[in-house]
């Protein structure tokens, strides 16, 4: 069976992590799954070269060096301290959400992939470094994998220089408009996924999250007949079409007392107020991203009201009254005070 082009990248990201030493092109055609479909040494240098743009487009800290003092010959390896993350200080009850999240997210698939991926490497002679060994990169979150199908075609397209056509949502709740698309690039920014690329109906560059994108993606024309331009970044446009690049708005939210500490942490408390009969404080916070701000408001429930502006606090509303038509939680939402908002004032008022 072929192996698939996310499969195999994700086997050479297992490969360049699980080792400090670098690694020579052939010792990596030897051990990566995917590469021994390469009919000769021509095609392997056209793919591997293709798959190491790839991966410095996604942001993956991609090194060359020489093996050691003595030898010229070149190798590769992914520095490892800028590709993890660093530590995160957590309190008691993030922890704790974390946790679930990870018992929510785990993956035996992926887990099964993952260890026999290793074994290979230590079969192949790799000197694996078990101490921060990926075998424990076990899992990817079921959000994510819901977006694979569509990332391996895009990506597919991408390798192929083909035109793609798909049905996408301008929000999560717009109708599925077709797009076709020249595209250049997929990458991530604040841990979103984006292709990034020409949209011919429009006659511009634009961005699109591949969350939005539906699964039938399909790729036509003449092979190579579409190319990045040189002069193109992908992640510098997905961070300034996206507008993740600066503050794009000011918000006052109230939380109350002891709760929502991710929207404490996000601004700085100005004062005291009481709403509703429940004490809290107000937060002034610097918006980059209204969608994701309002998400995240919208997901500490009655503990977390936007006082400023209008249209954030209503775009609150309409997150969480679509989750309570959704789940047919109106009136446990209604009882709980989870619909409730507040007007500038910070009377609370009901949706």
């Amino acid at each position: 069976m072929a192996v698939s082009k996310v499969e195999r990248l994700m086997n050479l990201v297992i490969c360049l992590l699980s080792t400090r030493q670098f690694l020579t092109a052939e010792r990596i055609r030897a051990s990566v799954a995917g590469y021994e479909e390469s009919v000769s040494d021509e095609a392997f240098g056209r793919m591997f070269e293709r798959d190491k743009n790839e991966l410095r487009d996604l942001g993956v800290p991609l090194e060359t060096g020489q093996l050691s003092r003595f030898s010229t010959t070149e190798g590769y390896r992914i520095n490892r301290d800028r590709y993890e993350l660093p530590d995160i200080d957590l309190a008691q009850d993030e922890a704790a959400a974390v946790a679930v999240a990870v018992q929510l997210w785990e993956s035996p698939e992926l887990t099964s992939a993952a260890q026999s991926a290793m074994l290979k490497l230590r079969a192949a002679g790799v000197q694996v470094d078990t101490e921060h060994s990926p075998a424990a990169v076990t899992a990817i979150p079921a959000r994510s994998r819901g977006s694979e199908p569509a990332l391996g075609k895009l990506l597919a397209a991408i390798d192929a220089g083909k035109s793609v056509r798909f049905p996408h949502r301008a929000s999560p709740t717009a109708e599925a408009v077709t797009r076709t698309v020249e595209p250049w690039a997929v990458v991530t920014q604040s841990g979103r996924w984006y292709l990034v690329g020409h949209d011919v109906d429009r006659r511009d560059v634009r961005t699109f999250r591949l969350s939005r994108i539906g699964d039938d993606v399909v790729a036509f024309g003449r092979a190579g007949s579409v190319r990045k331009p040189d002069d193109v970044d992908p992640a510098a446009l997905v961070a300034r079409l996206r507008g993740t690049g600066g503050v794009a708005g000011t918000a006052r939210v109230w939380v109350a007392d002891g709760r929502a500490e991710e929207v404490r942490r996000l601004g700085s408390v100005t004062e005291t107020r009481t709403v509703a009969g429940r004490a809290g404080e107000v937060v002034d916070l610097s918006v980059r991203s209204w969608e994701w701000v309002a998400r995240v408001i919208a997901g500490h429930g009655a503990d977390a009201i936007v006082l400023e502006p209008e249209e954030l606090r209503d775009q609150v509303v309409r997150i969480l009254t679509g989750v309570a038509d959704r789940d047919g939680i109106g009136e446990v939402a209604d009882r709980d005070g989870i619909g409730e908002v507040a007007d500038r004032d910070g009377a609370a008022v009901s949706p």
